[in-house]
């Protein structure tokens, strides 16, 4: 009985679809080459819809809240900002900083200045 509990238990958690969501850090895009090489590259997001678009945001004012229903790369390119989530999670950006946005978790980006942003979808 006891290992019957125990091998269902597994099975329920194997099962499970649900992820827990990762901390946010703070990634830079000068962090990904660490060679002393003059030209590097390094695979930073493989988008799903093929797309790169331009996001400004003015001084204090808000992208709202919004789901994407795939991957997506936000890239800041100047300016300052931050970007949030449902899940609490809440991370600012400066120019060069970057977050990857998980698919079907209401999202939002605040600008502290008038910002560009890069989103790759």
């Amino acid at each position: 009985m006891k290992n019957s509990i125990i091998i269902l238990t597994l099975f329920v958690l194997v099962s499970c679809k649900s992820f827990p969501v990762e901390p946010l850090k703070t990634m830079n895009l000068k962090d990904l080459h660490t060679e002393q090489k003059d030209v590097q590259t390094a695979l930073l997001f493989t988008p799903s819809e093929n797309k790169v678009m331009s996001l400004q945001i003015n001084k204090d004012k808000q992208l709202s809240e919004h789901i994407t229903k795939v991957p997506a790369l936000l890239i800041c390119v100047t300016g300052s900002g931050s970007y949030g989530d449902e899940s609490g999670r809440k991370i600012s950006l400066k120019p060069g900083d970057y977050v990857k946005i998980e698919p079907n978790i209401k999202h939002w980006v605040d600008a502290y200045e008038n910002s560009n942003f890069l989103l790759v979808k």
